[in-house]
């Protein structure tokens, strides 16, 4: 029989105990992404966000956060960001004409500019219209940052900066890719405007 209780506080220990070992095996990629973005906003560029279905919402949080605001205590300007995912006429149409695969490199083709920031989120690493989008902007001059989890996958070679989750749990990546997202946004607005 399923035991509920035992379930809930595996999941909340395993959450924990995964940040810990994403503290100690990606803190220096934190930090490197930190002033990835922060001199890419600072030199007047954006950040793009994309990723698939989760990540795809994740790209969207995190992108608002940025846009938006996280601190409410900081009153500050936007800070540039999109997500790549949003526009459901856009997506369907480049699924229909030109591929799923190509999704997010033709927006990129499209709205990126060299000195722009990529930010790409996928659990497995494999995602191929991740690695075609991560493609598109080195060749444009564009850096990539890939949160990933399970070893990195494909895109771990590919990108400029990864940061990789210990882990192989989606779930337990995707809140971990939530919560650096969350400190790369925090370490921007409070460096910029705090």
């Amino acid at each position: 029989m399923f035991d509920r209780k035992k379930f809930i506080t595996d999941s909340l220990k395993e959450s924990s105990e995964i940040k810990l070992k994403v503290l100690e095996s990606c803190y220096d990629d934190i930090m490197k992404a930190s002033e990835m973005i922060l001199e890419t906003i600072k030199s007047g560029n954006k950040l793009m966000l994309c990723g698939n279905g989760g990540s795809a919402a994740d790209s969207q949080h995190l992108a608002t956060e940025f846009m938006i605001r996280l601190s409410h205590d900081i009153k500050r300007k936007a800070i540039p960001a999109i997500a790549l995912s949003t526009d459901s006429s856009n997506l369907t149409a480049g699924g229909n004409d030109i591929g799923f695969d190509n999704i997010f490199a033709r927006n990129i083709e499209g709205i990126g500019r060299e000195g722009d920031l990529l930010i790409g989120i996928s659990t497995s690493g494999n995602s191929k219209n991740i690695i075609k989008a991560v493609l598109i902007s080195k060749s444009m001059g564009i850096k990539t940052i890939c949160l990933l989890g399970s070893g990195g996958g494909k895109l771990k070679d590919e990108c400029d900066l990864p940061i990789v989750v210990p882990s192989d749990n989606v779930q337990r990546i995707q809140e971990s890719h939530i919560t650096i997202g969350h400190i790369l946004c925090e370490i921007t607005e409070r460096e910029l405007y705090g």
